[in-house]
């Protein structure tokens, strides 16, 4: 007599069964993905901001999502303070893909210069940010929003107006470090504070500027449009985020008096001077 065998399936028929399981199974996280994205609120924008500038700079009553949405801007003196200022009314935005990244588009009634296009590019490790608006100046800002940040700010009260704007600006993060090409300027326009009875006090020129023989460092200089109160200064702001800046405040001729309270305050005083000193 003869022993009968069962037919035996051929060893590779499981793994046939499971391939259209695991195939199904990444469709499925592939779809939850794009869901996730497509309809992500707008409060993860709100907490990447608040992450990149360590609670300085806030959104604040988001609505909508990451692609189409508002929310109100808010600068703060960073955790644990309790020094805040919000620009009047809200900012919109819309994001959209273009080319290999995304464009941010930015409008506030108050503040912004019809449309802030910026060009957000990400890469393996890497992420660029660049200004992608050709308009003579980005934004014009209240000085009194300052107070926001805290200290000294909010001792000085600041009136007049900021106007920003740029030059081929482009940040790049590249293991963990910014990197900056083009030129990023802001304008403090007819300053006044409300230590000097003194008003206005003068415009001022604060420019940031990439420096091409020494990459990763950018060159921070302040000059005194016009005004009775001059400013002046220069420094360096690095990659790593570390800062220096030095310096001075003084009176134009015949200002002295009408200045002499406020230049005690600003700065360490040096006979008719005070100088300022950051890091």
């Amino acid at each position: 007599m003869y022993a009968t065998r069962t037919p035996q399936a051929p060893a590779d028929t499981g793994r046939r069964h499971a391939t259209p399981r695991r195939w199904a199974v990444a469709g499925a996280v592939l779809g939850l993905l794009i869901v996730l994205v497509a309809f992500a609120p707008a409060s993860w924008l709100a907490r990447a901001l608040a992450s990149a500038t360590e609670g300085h700079l806030l959104l604040a009553d988001t609505r909508g999502s990451i692609w189409n949405g508002s929310g109100v801007l808010v600068l703060s003196g960073g955790a644990g303070s309790r020094d805040a200022s919000a620009l009047p009314g809200r900012l919109r935005w819309q994001m959209r893909l273009q080319g290999a990244g995304l464009q941010l588009a930015l409008q506030q009634d108050c503040c912004v210069n019809q449309q802030l296009l910026l060009g957000l590019r990400p890469g393996l490790g890497r992420l660029a940010i660049s200004v992608d608006s050709q308009a003579d100046w980005l934004a014009r800002l209240p000085a009194g929003w300052l107070a926001g940040l805290g200290t000294p700010w909010n001792t000085l009260q600041l009136g007049g107006s900021l106007r920003l704007s740029a030059r081929e600006l482009k940040f790049e993060r590249v293991q963990g470090r910014w990197l900056q090409s083009g030129d990023l300027q802001l304008d403090l326009v007819n300053l006044s504070s409300r230590l000097s009875t003194l008003a206005p006090l003068g415009s001022y020129r604060l420019s940031l500027t990439a420096d091409t023989a020494n990459p990763g460092v950018s060159q921070l200089r302040l000059s005194t449009l016009e005004g009775a109160l001059q400013l002046y200064g220069q420094g360096t702001l690095s990659a790593s985020g570390k800062s220096r800046f030095v310096g001075e405040a003084s009176a134009a001729p015949g200002r002295e008096e009408a200045l002499n309270n406020l230049l005690n305050i600003i700065g360490r005083r040096q006979g008719a001077r005070s100088v300022l000193t950051i890091g």
